[in-house]
């Protein structure tokens, strides 16, 4: 995947959407819904005797509501991430891409760790459950679903804390994060080069992971201004 533009913010969206940090994003996104979904539709069973819900996980609302509010405030994460990714080639400031992929990184970290307390959680509620609970066994599959998309979440998230990591030594070492370069655009016969994804093939050009784009897409400072390496 590239940010291929010759254009501050113009982002072609099927380049956008061959990204791999974006796949992931959005695999992420059905898991969470998945997840949700299935604990609200029909992670709570209704007491003959009692008269009101319980949670299909060993009775406890704690496990309910974690998976539910997990799941709906990263189904939330990934739809803000998604829109950063769109909006991330018009980012002109230096400092605010290197945030946003930091914050890419932590972020991404952090709910990987969310889902791999979900997933410990719900599934130990669950071995403990009483069959007599759920003579009917009622909801079992949608309870088994959230547990096992909650254990394929820790790894889509980790992923994109990897590629986000990945991002963030390529753009290092490039133009990416850097306003010590060349100015493209004071040569028009110079095409811009595509920013490459490490491992995605060969690099005929020698690029090696740069980015080059007109100097206004980065340049905060006057002209003539050279930064110190970052």
């Amino acid at each position: 995947g590239a940010y291929e533009s010759g254009k501050v913010g113009r982002l072609d969206p099927y380049t956008l959407v061959r990204q791999p940090h974006t796949i992931l994003r959005v695999v992420s996104w059905l898991f969470s819904i998945v997840v949700f979904g299935s604990i609200v539709n029909e992670g709570y069973l209704n007491s003959a005797s009692e008269g009101e819900e319980f949670c299909i996980y060993n009775r406890n609302p704690n496990a309910c509501s974690y998976g539910v509010a997990v799941g709906v405030l990263a189904f939330l994460t990934c739809l803000l991430y998604l829109a950063l990714d769109v909006y991330f080639p018009q980012i002109s400031s230096v400092k605010d891409r290197k945030k946003a992929v930091l914050s890419d990184i932590g972020v991404s970290a952090f709910w990987a760790f969310l889902w791999f307390v979900g997933f410990c959680y719900l599934a130990n509620q669950w071995q403990v459950s009483k069959p007599k609970d759920n003579p009917l066994n009622e909801g079992t599959d949608a309870a088994r679903a959230a547990i096992a998309f909650s254990f394929f979440s820790i790894f889509t998230w980790a992923g994109q804390a990897m590629l986000a990591f990945q991002r963030y030594q390529i753009g290092a070492d490039s133009a990416l994060f850097s306003q010590d370069y060349m100015d493209p655009s004071q040569d028009s016969s110079m095409p811009y080069a595509p920013y490459v994804e490490p491992n995605t093939g060969p690099d005929p050009a020698g690029m090696g992971g740069t980015y080059q784009q007109p100097a206004n897409a980065f340049d905060t400072e006057p002209q003539g201004y050279q930064s110190q390496g970052y």
